[in-house]
């Protein structure tokens, strides 16, 4: 298993017992083993570190591009509602599920070689994108674009660390922090004003052509292998994998059809039946699963290891889905609706800096609570959310909400690997990253089929009938608003990100707490004791 990240920029730690990657630039890597690569010379060092931070910046673009450009591609290739979710979909699972994977093939393979294969494919899907004549084609590249970019994250980091020593590591991935925050804070910005220059296909070309520029770097970085590699787990990554798509399945059968169809149930089921089988498969496996279950028999590790689920939920929702909400019922330009965003994603930017620091100066505890408090403020602001509101109207929830979050983003990672014994902080930053990222792949798929029941609810309430109810909502959220049914829809969807709000707000409370309590000096997990340095599970 090998270093990752999620879409949020903080920093991943390798799970093997090698030197960690920070990706938030606010952590700083362990202490290294020797490399096995071919040196740390000068004239390789700043082409690995551009390769990589080339490669990394596209990630979180590929996915914010996506979300502002999805309004206007879905018009121009007259796609259902269904094809475009997706469109979102189909990236998120392979993104969610392969990195553990790719991290293991890397470590067999060469982790350069499983770079350079990661930045092609995600360059060359990239390009089928921007030139494909229909949504079918784009749905198959992006899926196997996920993939790319799971291979990118498992290797990226890994490649650093051991090319890498003393400063001129923390300068590494101090820069690979700061690309992968800024994919994050620029891109809906960047996607947004291509979209309104050049078209939506610009989005696409522009991640193709940095491909380029990172593969060419990532050509002169230099190789390292495991000389023993962990064993590769297809039973895991298979259920795993499928549990993943039937759930996705299942949340967009819940928007088209509803809840309680027959469809609907069969897939939530078959999800719940698939992981339930993955559990039962790595516990089996034991010491040579990609996903080591036993850690959650640690309550402290299992309240903590779900955080990311209250956090990660409201940020990428509003990543995704804001912006269209803007685009169509608030009938913004893709630019305007992309800077909007700014309260959100500079602080996601700039916080994580801090607040290590700041933990270190309080506690882990005290900076979880405090971001998770933010997160609450700024979920329950949400209720002020208008589609024709001003910018500062729009700043007032959104600005909270990211100073939560990125508070939390810094701190997260080490909360985990905290409540577990050294010897087993690898496996623990495994399932945290592992976790976060599939709690990113459900949030984008069930917060669709949420926001598209409420706002159909809504719309059928006015008289419109259940079919067509339905079909406008989906479309709203996915930027298009019918000009005939427009005032009904602008209230449908605000009243339905206003509920989305109370939930967020309601799961961040109870992760603040259980989180507070997990953490407490008193807990077992998190002392620092000899004896429970021993513990084995």
């Amino acid at each position: 298993m090998h270093a990752t990240s999620s879409l949020d920029g903080s920093r991943l730690p390798d799970p093997s017992p090698k030197p960690t990657a920070p990706l938030s630039g606010t952590a700083q890597p362990a202490a290294p083993t020797p490399a096995r690569s071919t040196g740390d010379s000068s004239g390789r060092f700043w082409p690995t570190v551009a390769a990589v931070a080339a490669a990394s910046t596209m990630l979180p673009f590929s996915v914010t591009g996506a979300a502002i450009a999805l309004p206007s591609m879905t018009a121009h290739l007259g796609s259902s509602v269904t094809a475009g979710q997706w469109m979102l979909n189909g990236f998120n699972i392979t993104f969610a599920a392969l990195p553990l994977a790719a991290g293991s093939l890397a470590d067999r393979l060469g982790r350069r070689r499983v770079l350079l294969t990661g930045i092609v494919l995600v360059g060359a899907t990239s390009l089928l994108v921007a030139l494909a004549p229909s949504m079918a084609v784009v749905v198959a590249a992006r899926t196997i674009q996920g993939g790319g970019a799971a291979a990118v994250l498992a290797s990226g980091a890994a490649v650093l660390a051991h090319s890498t020593e003393g400063r001129r590591r923390q300068l590494a991935f101090g820069i690979l922090g700061a690309s992968f925050g800024s994919g994050l804070a620029i891109g809906p910005l960047a996607a947004g004003a291509l979209v309104q220059a050049t078209g939506w296909r610009s989005v696409f070309l522009l991640v193709a052509a940095i491909s380029v520029a990172a593969l060419v770097s990532a050509t002169r970085a230099p190789e390292s292998r495991n000389p023993v590699p962990a064993a590769l787990d297809p039973a895991g990554l298979v259920t795993f994998t499928a549990g993943l798509a039937c759930l996705s399945f299942g949340f967009v059968r819940a928007g088209a059809v509803g809840w309680t169809a027959p469809s609907t149930l069969l897939l939530l089921a078959a999800a719940v039946a698939l992981v339930a089988l993955f559990a039962a498969v790595e516990i089996r496996l034991a010491d040579r699963a990609m996903f080591d279950v036993r850690l959650f028999r640690r309550p402290d590790f299992a309240a903590v290891v779900c955080q990311p689920f209250t956090v990660t939920l409201g940020f990428v929702v509003l990543l995704i889905y804001l912006p269209a909400y803007l685009q169509g019922v608030g009938g913004r330009s893709t630019l305007a609706s992309g800077l909007l965003l700014l309260p959100m994603t500079a602080p996601v930017l700039v916080l994580p800096l801090f607040a290590g620091h700041l933990a270190a100066r309080t506690s882990l505890r005290a900076v979880l609570a405090g971001a998770s408090a933010l997160i609450v403020a700024g979920a329950l602001l949400l209720a002020t959310l208008h589609s024709d509101g001003s910018w500062l109207a729009l700043a007032l929830p959104l600005l909270p909400f990211g100073a939560g979050v990125g508070l939390a983003f810094g701190v997260m990672d080490n909360a985990a690997v905290s409540t577990v014994p050294v010897e087993n902080a690898g496996a623990a930053a495994g399932i945290f990253n592992t976790m976060r990222i599939a709690g990113e792949s459900v949030a984008i798929a069930g917060a669709a089929a949420l926001l598209t029941t409420l706002t159909a609810a809504q719309l059928h309430g006015s008289g419109l009938p259940s079919d067509s109810a339905t079909r406008l909502a989906g479309q709203a959220i996915q930027g298009q608003a019918a000009g005939v049914h427009h005032a009904v829809l602008e209230a449908g969807f605000s009243s339905a990100f206003h509920t989305l709000g109370l939930i967020l707000a309601t799961l961040s409370t109870l992760g603040a707490v259980l989180t507070y309590l997990a953490l407490a000096p008193r807990r077992r997990g998190f002392t620092t004791s000899p004896e429970d340095q021993k513990d084995p599970l």
